[in-house]
């Protein structure tokens, strides 16, 4: 550690709940307007397994959690929200203000020595699971994956000091800056820990003010963090992930029309042009263009019941059937969703979004279906893509290059790259970070599955994977630049990839 700087000195774990990416608040009150009684599952997965949890760090991890039922949105923040996300609705604000997490039912953690001597450095596999409504139990992902990282490397990889971690994010930002590019921060996830990403934010902020000064044409467009964009007075940006569609495909167990189920609900709920930027490759950006190149419903056409929110403790909608399932396709023929205009000219959703999100697979080949898509569309408006996987200078960068050839916006969010770049001291290696996700498991008792746009990116039960693939004529894809177990380094670097592109 850093002489002027010790673990005991900083603070550690969750102490807000905003303290986590956006589209968790923004599918929160999807939820609740739609979905409030629907139960799911999560389960944790490490695809770096052999980075393992001490016994200490396990210990360290329970007690962080019991403390996330001591969180409360506070009247500030309650404001913050109402004032800057437009989009949220009176009903889920008031929801909020009372919202509390109840991690003693909710979470479910165990760990397993390798090797058991009882001592705190044996090292073992943390299992994590999730379970409850849907409504209550969405924002337990991100803090879970912050906490996680942060006691790995508190208690096990602890050859780092902080030292330079604001210059590091300065000299990024400046690079991106000067070279044009929109990009914001994605990283609270894999972060190393709070403090690295309050430092990080101080050099990010800076540079964006540095290179306004100097006229150049990048822009820092935001974090997907609530709080710290609350705290720097930045846009918080974000929309939604992939746990929307996963969950709209095991509700309705119809994975050929999921994608535009999930579509039609989230113009329901928010209204067409808000929160505009789409995930493609949850089954498949192939399948998603499908969808995405239908029209809008109308009066005549399938539409979505719109009934009054109703909160956790109210009797259950018209909605669910008897056994509390959601048939979202027999009460798609009731009333006009919010944001649909009556009578209309019907317009698809690839014209209604103002872009899309590349979150796996090969960016490059991304670029050019997105472009032959909005082509055979005859769409010439100019969209945005946002790149959000595995970005370092180098690739965002390249990306923008392809992206504005092909008469793009592209715009760029940065994780793990920003808030976990670290060496070690002893011998300048990179210090690798953890690739950990929570992901949904199941809804509404049936399994819940991600397949992507990279096979190494496919999450959940492998039956349902396997079923899915088959209905939907899934062709297998891999991104040799995409393997999970290597995504941001090797221990045998050198150097960190920041001060080889910085």
């Amino acid at each position: 550690m850093s002489p002027q700087m010790d673990f005991a000195e900083l603070p550690e774990g969750i102490f807000s709940l905003l303290d986590t990416d956006l589209y968790k608040l923004t599918m929160q009150c999807a939820v609740l307007k739609y979905l409030p009684n629907i139960q799911v599952t999560y389960a944790f997965t490490n695809r770096t397994p052999d980075m393992r949890l001490s016994r200490v760090g396990y210990q360290w991890i329970e007690k962080q959690i019991s403390k996330l039922g001591n969180l409360q949105v506070s009247l500030e923040e309650l404001l913050y929200l109402q004032n800057t996300c437009t989009y949220f609705n009176d009903n889920y604000l008031r929801f909020l203000s009372s919202f509390r997490l109840n991690p003693s039912e909710e979470v479910k953690i165990s760990w397993i020595p390798l090797n058991d001597t009882e001592g705190a450095d044996d090292v073992g596999d943390l299992h994590l699971t999730v379970g409850g409504l849907w409504l209550q139990t969405i924002l337990y992902e991100i803090p879970l994956l912050a906490l996680t990282s942060e006691a790995y490397f508190k208690f096990c990889d602890r050859d780092w000091i902080y030292d330079g971690q604001e210059e590091k994010a300065y000299s990024k930002g400046m690079r991106l800056l000067e070279e044009g590019c929109l990009f914001s921060e994605f990283g609270t996830r894999r972060r190393r820990d709070y403090h690295t990403h309050d430092l990080v934010m101080q050099g990010l902020t800076r540079s964006a003010a540095d290179a306004k000064k100097r006229g150049w044409p990048g822009k820092l467009t935001g974090t997907s963090n609530v709080h710290f964009a609350m705290k720097y007075g930045i846009p918080p940006v974000g929309t939604v992930a992939h746990e929307w569609f996963m969950g709209i495909a095991s509700i309705t167990d119809d994975y050929e029309h999921a994608n535009e189920t999930a579509l039609r609900y989230w113009v329901g709920c928010f209204g067409e042009g808000i929160l505009g930027i789409a995930l493609t490759d949850t089954f498949g950006t192939p399948t998603f263009l499908k969808a995405f190149e239908k029209s809008l419903p109308t009066t005549e056409e399938a539409e979505i019941n719109t009934a009054s929110t109703q909160l956790p403790s109210a009797p259950r909608p018209a909605l669910l059937d008897s056994d509390g399932v959601v048939d979202i396709r027999s009460s798609l023929n009731t009333r006009l969703p919010d944001g649909i205009v009556k009578n209309a000219r019907p317009h698809s959703y690839a014209q209604t979004f103002t872009g899309v999100r590349q979150d796996s697979g090969d960016p490059l080949e991304f670029v050019e279906l997105m472009r032959d898509f909005y082509k055979s569309q005859n769409i010439k408006d100019k969209k945005t893509i946002v790149f959000s996987d595995s970005l370092n200078i180098e690739r965002c960068l390249e990306y923008k290059k392809a992206a504005e050839e092909a008469g793009f916006f592209p715009t760029f969010g940065i994780g793990t790259f920003l808030t976990n770049d670290f060496t070690h001291v002893s011998n300048g290696k990179k210090s690798v970070p953890l690739n950990i996700v929570i992901k949904l498991s199941s809804a509404s008792g049936r399994p819940a599955v991600k397949i992507s746009d990279n096979v190494g990116k496919n999450t959940g039960d492998s039956e349902t994977v396997s079923k899915v693939k088959e209905t939907l004529g899934y062709v297998e894809k891999q991104w040799a630049a995409g393997d999970e177990k290597t995504r941001w380094g090797t221990e045998a670097s050198e150097t960190s990839t920041a001060s080889v592109q910085t």
